[in-house]
């Protein structure tokens, strides 16, 4: 992994305590890979073609890796699969509110920003004002999920002005079918706390992002975003409302989000042609149930 600076590590292990329980936890699971029969990654190879080189012939492990298997995008693998009656049951931790898409059946194509920062990240009362107030004076139709925890501590309050000022544009909700969502015409941009389901699913549907991690692997995600996959403007943890509105603005009007647009088509294509029929992801699903699923059951 070129190029990659402190804040870019997973929180878990950007520590110099050697006593941190989750930087032990992650050593003590990097271990145990080495005893597997497979390792199974919810990627494609194109995506991170480099990395899964390095991994494949690293030499600064001593033992080699079992054998590695990108199967995703997962939901592209999915949406192959016919209709069963298993549709319903999902593994969202919040209920869908179905009126987020009647709302954007009314938008015109690639004209709103959707912002989620997922079923995890909180931010503080001064940040929720700092991005409702970024978003209002951008001047964008905006879709913002806000979980009743968001907010640390508290309950996620808008302030009313915020709600009088965006009426005509704006619609806030609990929680949504994000897929959904994100593969809905209406939608021209994603701010996401770059959680690696939400990634790949801005990804498949097409939408370039703008990045605000929060922990974990979601800062490693951002980097890749912004810099080596070109489909992401990061914004500032200490997050400001003309940032906010200047990034918004910039992704959904200017000639950055526009390249932005572009590169996360091709990255769509490449998606799509990675989980259709004799691509890398069909190909390897199919082997991981052949050389291992089935190979383990019948010893």
């Amino acid at each position: 992994m070129k190029h990659m600076r402190l804040r870019d590590f997973p929180t878990f292990i950007r520590t110099t305590d050697p006593k941190d329980i989750m930087l032990n936890f992650v050593i003590r699971e990097i271990e145990r890979t080495y005893k597997a029969s497979a390792l199974i990654i919810n990627t494609f190879d194109a995506f991170e073609q480099e990395v899964l080189n390095g991994m494949i012939t690293s030499e600064l492990t001593q033992l080699p890796l079992p054998p590695i298997y990108t199967v995703g995008p997962l939901q592209l693998l999915l949406n192959q699969v016919p209709q069963t009656g298993l549709e319903s049951i999902g593994s969202n931790l919040w209920k869908d509110e179905p009126k987020c898409l009647e709302w954007l059946n009314s938008k015109e194509p690639n004209s709103v920003v959707y912002v989620n920062f997922g079923s995890i990240t909180v931010m503080t009362p001064e940040q929720m004002i700092e991005f409702a107030w970024g978003l209002a004076n951008s001047k964008q139709p905006f879709l913002w999920i806000i979980r009743p925890d968001l907010v640390s501590g508290d309950s996620a309050t808008i302030p009313p002005e915020f709600v009088t000022e965006t009426r005509e544009r704006g619609l806030l909700a609990s929680w949504c079918p994000q897929g959904q969502v994100l593969n809905h015409t209406s939608i021209g941009g994603f701010l996401t706390h770059c959680g690696w389901n939400s990634t790949l699913e801005s990804v498949c549907g097409g939408v370039p992002m703008i990045c605000w991690p929060f922990f974990a692997e979601q800062q490693t995600n951002c980097r890749y975003a912004c810099t080596d996959w070109g489909i992401g403007i990061e914004i500032d943890n200490n997050v400001k409302r003309n940032e906010v509105e200047s990034v918004v603005r910039e992704l959904m009007e200017g000639d950055k989000g526009k390249e932005m647009k572009l590169k996360v088509m091709e990255w769509k294509m490449k998606a799509e042609e990675a989980t259709s029929p004799g691509g890398s992801s069909y190909v390897n699903l199919d082997n991981l149930v052949n050389q291992v699923l089935l190979t383990s059951f019948k010893e």
